[in-house]
């Protein structure tokens, strides 16, 4: 049975604590990417509006509502906002299933409880992140404390639309700073909701506020703003790039990006059990649709085993039922939009005219209903060279490329400008780890898809990222600044 809902839809800018239309009255559609169809109408923020909110944002920041409250009150209004976020799980699943196309199991069942979990969990760090004394002599005392960095701006992706802002929220508020938050013209509503739920549990007005709209309008003046004093942008590389300039071209703020990847599934000669091979391939290539970053879009297979593995992926991936994604059956929903579902198509086009063989999917599927589908495709007889291997695609497409030799898998692998994440399948331990420390990649999996856990830094080498890391401890370092206070002792 399908899931439904009426909920209330929250569609205006949230500045200081309140809720108001974009300074220029203007608005823009959002749009259920399941059938083309408008679901509201969101005010369009500009520069004037990422004005007001940062304005909002440094008056909370200066006279320390927030940033000087103590840390056991700021966790307690965090562990409520957690408590609040749980509580209103199928509202927030359900905005995010409807508005990114994502399948409501996923969204119910683990972008929801890791947004909790994530909130909870930097709560809870709050008060056993401690400073550090310098072993100086008798004459000094050396103390090296950490302080919030200001005014944090946030730029998440429309590909996880809560969880995203989770991963840079929760440690940015509770590092002490305001915020605030710019989500994806594609996928605001999430966010707007999260942030009426944090005032509701006790974060001052001005400490959150979103302000969505377009990333040429509010996105450019948030990066440009010269009272902001960090961007956290997650998404595209072309993207990120622009951060870099705007950075340059304004306060020289701090930046940190998280950006595209080519994520490589290396299966060695000697792997475990294939049906935990194929398990896990599958899922790290169709997930999210495969709009995911860390996608594992590169299957690179010893020649031994891959007919065998091909054949069992194709079969496999009957499991990967294509549908609407608020019926809790769906495995994998529509495209995010039609020019990404274009986007998509048009790759598949191109592997196919370089060379590659469709093994299975390949086409739009489900069109009348007038949403954005596309079969979750397998392309065999790839060469590391063609667009579909070496181009971030961000859709349920798998390349798989063939090697002889542990050094040439290694090369393959790391043959890439992304290093955000990869796998390596094998029973040999020895292997594993002399293959996982080879492997350029912020995250490596072994004999598992993995993105590891909260306690664990998320982030990539080469064009992947830079600037600091999302969740684990790590991720304080992203939003506090360093500050040495050398006392002379008398």
């Amino acid at each position: 049975m399908a899931v439904t809902t009426r909920t209330r839809l929250r569609t205006q800018v949230f500045i200081d604590g309140a809720f108001r239309d974009a300074s220029s009255g203007e608005t823009f559609p959002t749009e259920n990417p399941a059938t083309g169809e408008v679901i509201a109408e969101v005010a369009a923020g500009d520069a004037a509006d990422i004005d007001a909110a940062v304005r909002a944002a440094r008056r909370a920041f200066d006279d320390g509502r927030w940033s000087r409250m103590a840390p056991a009150d700021r966790k307690k209004a965090l562990l409520r906002f957690a408590d609040l976020l749980e509580a209103n799980t199928d509202e927030l699943a359900t905005l995010d299933s409807l508005e990114a196309g994502k399948p409501i199991t996923d969204t119910r069942e683990v972008d929801l409880p890791e947004t909790v979990k994530t909130f909870r969990w930097y709560a809870e760090a709050i008060d056993k992140v401690f400073d550090a004394v310098a072993p100086t002599g008798p004459d000094a005392l050396g103390l090296i404390v950490r302080e919030p960095i200001g005014v944090v701006g946030a730029v998440v992706p429309w590909n996880y639309p809560i969880l995203m802002a989770a991963w840079k929220v929760a440690p940015a508020l509770a590092s002490g700073n305001s915020m605030v938050v710019k989500p994806s013209r594609l996928s605001s509503l999430s966010a707007i909701r999260m942030a009426e739920l944090a005032t509701e549990a006790g974060v001052p007005d001005g400490v959150l506020n979103v302000v969505p709209g377009p990333g040429g309008s509010a996105g450019a003046a948030l990066g440009r703003h010269m009272d902001v004093d960090k961007v956290t942008f997650t998404g595209s590389t072309e993207v990120g790039r622009l951060f870099l300039q705007y950075a340059a071209e304004s306060n020289l703020k701090e930046v940190t990006l998280e950006c595209g990847g080519k994520s490589p599934a290396v299966v060695l000669a000697s792997p475990p059990d294939l049906e935990v091979v194929v398990e896990q391939v599958l899922f790290g290539a169709l997930v999210n649709m495969g709009e995911n970053c860390s996608q594992g879009s590169r299957l690179i297979v010893h020649r031994s085993i891959q007919d065998e593995l091909v054949e069992r992926l194709a079969e496999g991936i009957q499991a990967w039922p294509v549908g609407d994604p608020m019926d809790p059956a769906t495995r994998v929903g529509p495209m995010i939009e039609r020019p990404h579902l274009d986007k998509v198509l048009g790759y598949i086009a191109k592997g196919r005219g370089e060379g590659a063989r469709i093994v299975t999917g390949g086409t739009r599927v489900l069109e009348d209903s007038g949403g954005y589908f596309v079969a979750p495709t397998i392309f065999d007889g790839v060469r590391n060279d063609m667009s579909i291997a070496r181009e971030e695609i961000f859709g349920p497409v798998l390349s798989t490329i063939p090697f002889e030799t542990e050094e040439e898998a290694i090369r393959l692998a790391n043959e890439s400008s992304y290093g955000l994440a990869a796998a390596v399948y094998t029973r040999d331990l020895d292997t594993a780890f002399r293959v996982a420390r080879a492997l350029r990649a912020g995250t490596v999996g072994v004999n598992a898809y993995s993105e590891g856990d909260i306690t664990t830094p998320f982030g990539g080498y080469k064009q992947s990222g830079f600037g600091g890391r999302d969740k684990g401890l790590e991720a304080f370092d992203q939003y506090t600044e360093k500050k040495t206070i050398w006392v002379t002792l008398r």
